[in-house]
């Protein structure tokens, strides 16, 4: 039973199983650009707070929830930025919990472009509560201690081009590639992955008062096939956005948004599952409440 428990905890925390369970998944990834590459810090006039709930496949039993919690913004009168974000992933009877905080610094390429570089530092926990585990055998050694917890420093980096109409990013998560000793202090079960996040958008004026954003993310690591998001986004007076995403071989979203006063910011999205999962739940929700700042720097 013990190495079943093994076994079934290294398939659920591997992301050669489940992309998500190493690395959150966020839909609405153009509004919670900073938690995907911290070099975004800074890069805008203002300090901005953003919330996002993402509730993974609806009707599945344990399926994953996360919430993130992040704030960043720019130095009034230098070329740099600061931020911090905290994070849950929860499946099951596993979670994992960071809080981290970042710098970048920024400076001009050409007058119109400028390219930023971030680096974040931060603590994850990772937690295995065997109270949630129904067990054959109720006297398993493997549960002798019902929950297991691994804390470990952890790391990022990132780049971003970017100019009024279009934005470029690269960034990389889990460098510190630390082993997890849940249910095992001395070697641990697996070991964290380093993740790799390619972005780019562009923004296009097609009419008065509309404009169509198009961009991409491109997440992969070694060994494992990238997964890839397209979304375009149709937004009327900068105030009001409707958009269409697809997930290579998992989903199609609907996003839709509002902005209050230049202020205040409201999202959601609906993913419906288009791969053989289709069949085990109704889709997945995420909601994104935001707060924009004071302009403090031109």
């Amino acid at each position: 039973m013990k190495k079943r428990l093994y076994i079934w905890i290294f398939l659920i925390s591997f992301p050669t199983a489940i992309w998500a369970q190493q690395m959150p998944l966020f839909t609405q990834y153009m509004f919670n650009d900073y938690v995907v590459n911290p070099a975004v810090a800074g890069t805008k006039d203002h300090y901005q707070a953003s919330a996002l709930s993402r509730f993974q496949w609806v009707g599945i039993i344990d399926a994953p929830q996360t919430i993130s919690l992040s704030f960043n913004g720019p130095h009034a009168k230098k070329p740099m930025g600061f931020g911090g974000y905290l994070i849950n992933d929860v499946t099951g009877p596993t979670s994992r919990t960071g809080i981290y905080g970042s710098y970048a610094y920024n400076f001009g390429l050409t007058d119109d472009i400028r390219l930023s570089l971030g680096l974040s530092f931060g603590l994850l926990q990772n937690t295995i509560d065997g109270t949630k585990i129904n067990l054959h055998d109720l006297n398993d050694p493997a549960l002798k201690e019902a929950i297991s917890t691994s804390l470990v420093p952890d790391a990022s980096v990132g780049a971003y081009v970017y100019h009024k109409k279009w934005f470029a990013g690269f960034s990389a998560f889990q460098l510190l590639s630390n082993n997890l000793k849940v249910y095992d202090e001395k070697n641990g079960l697996n070991k964290l992955k380093r993740h790799y996040y390619l972005v780019g958008g562009y923004r296009w004026d097609f009419a008065p008062d509309f404009t169509l954003e198009p961009s991409v993310v491109i997440k992969g690591m070694v060994d494992i096939p990238a997964q890839i998001d397209l979304t375009a986004l149709v937004k009327y007076k900068e105030t009001a956005w409707l958009g269409v995403s697809y997930r290579s071989q998992d989903a199609i979203a609907i996003l839709i948004g509002y902005i209050h006063k230049e202020r205040y910011y409201f999202g959601y999205s609906y993913d419906i599952t288009i791969s053989e999962f289709k069949a085990y739940n109704s889709g997945t929700h995420e909601i994104m409440i935001g707060l924009r700042f004071n302009k403090i720097k031109e």
